[in-house]
């Protein structure tokens, strides 16, 4: 463990074998970081947080501050990341409201580039990509392997689909279903993230069938609920496309169109 003299410690904080904090850094008392963390110099990493190992935090992150929410009282709601992620300068990510599950998590291999802001209650699964100020309003869902472009933005609430890619200066006010390309400062649907797809190595079969999807639901059919109808009587099931399917039901602020 390394840790450099002018850096603040809690007598309370708990850290882990190999952790390494930097100048000026100052860790909280009820924080707790995994085996293996750097954390860089002027690092501010505050209440009920739980870090996890292998983690490479860079100068001026904040972490666990109290959510930028009007009716929070100082509650002892949390912030959860997992394992090696990567977390740019002056990255934000605050902890919970009280309004949800009292926890803000980042999940695992995530890249939080430079003044990404990850708001209260907000959840990002594995493998993300924020680019350079991308900004998560509250209590916003990010599935696996997204990619989320510079200087966009989500409303409260939205849900990001598995394998999305949000483009540049792109407002999210609706949901953005799995595999999707979205843009526009008030996002639409620009058809699969064929891209991303390809690297991911999905199938040929399998992007043709999402792309038949696509096509029936926002292209071919005048009302939502018929499009999802008839993609379930005239596509054969297959794993993906039951994840788009399945995204549908719990959306609470409709779907991008």
């Amino acid at each position: 463990m390394e840790i450099h003299p002018s850096a603040v410690i809690s007598l309370n904080a708990e850290l882990g074998p190999g952790v390494r904090i930097g100048p000026f850094s100052i860790i909280g008392d009820h924080v707790a970081i995994g085996r293996d963390t750097v954390i860089g110099s002027h690092v501010v990493i505050e209440g009920n947080t739980r870090i996890g190992e292998r983690n490479n935090i860079y100068p001026f992150v904040s972490i666990g501050s109290p959510p930028q929410d009007i009716s929070y009282k100082g509650e002892d709601t949390r912030v959860v990341i997992g394992d090696d992620n990567i977390i740019r300068e002056y990255v934000t990510i605050n902890r919970a409201s009280t309004k949800q599950e009292w926890v803000t998590v980042v999940g695992n291999k995530n890249y939080l580039m430079a003044y990404a802001h990850v708001a209260h209650d907000c959840i990002l699964g594995n493998n993300i990509i924020m680019s350079n100020v991308a900004t998560l309003g509250g209590h916003t869902v990010v599935g696996d392997h997204v990619t989320l472009g510079g200087l966009m933005a989500s409303h409260q609430f939205v849900r990001i689909g598995v394998y999305a890619f949000i483009s540049g200066i792109t407002g999210l006010p609706q949901d953005i279903p799995p595999y999707m390309l979205a843009a526009g400062p008030r996002a639409q649907l620009y058809g699969l993230n064929l891209v991303g797809l390809r690297r991911h190595g999905f199938s040929g079969e399998v992007i043709e069938g999402l792309k038949k999807a696509y096509k029936i639901i926002w292209r071919e059919s005048g009302r939502f609920d018929e499009g999802i109808e008839r993609v379930r009587r005239e596509i054969e099931p297959f794993p993906e496309l039951n994840i788009l399917l399945d995204f549908f039901r719990d959306s609470k602020r409709g779907v991008t169109r």
